[in-house]
Formats: structure tokens, sequence, C-alpha cells
């Protein structure tokens, strides 16, 4: 994570795709079980945080500063879609049909998010940047917000995720 002093938005952002793209590619490379687990389980931890930061914290800011409102859409029907699998990969284990097939595919979904938010030419990060969001406030909004979140999610587990963009529904 970015230091305190150079803490802003995007920076933190950055560096938690860059942790779950690590977590990712270690999970492509794990032969056993128990390895496979503990990646899953801790990819799951870093991308329900990251969704809960990004949709309570940054994209409120970037809509209300003007982001693109496609773009923001698009992003919060990803995090949908992710949360699907993830709830999924939360109730099984390596070994289960199909468990392999979810986590490549999670995989394929945020290096297309990341691509969307941080790559591809007019990105929403730069978009932000050109909109004024206010980076260095978010920032740190955000790392307390994840300090608090990942400490609850370790002790009490992961939230069934609210998916909003289809129909308004809870995961069950």
């Amino acid at each position: 994570m970015p230091s305190r002093k150079n803490l802003n938005a995007i920076a933190l952002l950055k560096a938690d795709h860059r942790t779950v793209e690590k977590l990712f590619a270690d999970y492509q490379k794990a032969k056993s079980s128990d390895r496979k687990q503990t990646l899953a389980k801790q990819i799951c931890l870093e991308l329900t945080v990251h969704c809960k930061i990004e949709e309570d914290i940054f994209y409120p800011a970037c809509r209300a500063d003007g982001v693109e409102e496609d773009m923001m859409d698009e992003a919060n029907v990803e995090h949908d879609g992710a949360k699907v699998l993830v709830a999924e990969i939360e109730q099984g284990k390596p070994g289960d049909e199909f468990f392999d097939a979810k986590v490549k595919v999670l995989s394929e979904m945020i290096k297309h998010h990341v691509k969307e938010e941080e790559k591809k030419q007019g990105n929403m990060f730069a978009k932000a940047r050109k909109a004024g969001v206010d980076l260095s406030t978010l920032g740190e909004e955000m790392a307390t917000e994840k300090k608090t979140l990942v400490a609850e999610y370790k002790n009490e587990g992961l939230p069934k995720p609210p998916t909003p963009t289809f129909t308004g529904t809870q995961l069950a």
C-alpha cells in the first residue's frame, strides 16, 4: 500500500490491483489444495474490501464530480458480476466442480476491470483526475475504511454481497 505521505485514492486502488494480480498469478501456480484454498480466500477478501471502498467512497465522488455516467455504471455492474463469483468461491473449495474455473474467470473479469479503470485510453482514473476529484482526502478515507473492513471481515467472515445492479437483490 502507498505510504501515508503519498496516499491518494488512485495510488491505493492501484496497489490493491497489483496485490490481487499477484494473488491470481500465485493461484495459477499453486499445486496443493491447501495453498489454493488459502489464496482463494485471500483473493475473495481483497476483492470484497476493494469493491466496498470503491462503491462507498471512490465511485460516488467520481459521479459527483461528473465522471462519465456510463463508465461508472459499467464499473458497478462489473463489481456485481465479480461478487457473484466471490460468493461462490467462498462457499466452495479446491476440487469442487468448477472451482478452478471460477477463480480463472474471476481473474479475467478483474483484469478487464483494471484495464477499464487504469490502463486503457480515457480510463476512469484519468477522468477522475481531470474532473478534479479530491484524491488525497478520498485516499485517507479509503485507507481508514479498508483497515476497518479487513479487520471486520477477518473476524466475522465476508458478508453476503449486495449486487444492486442485479435487480436490487442480495446473494442468498
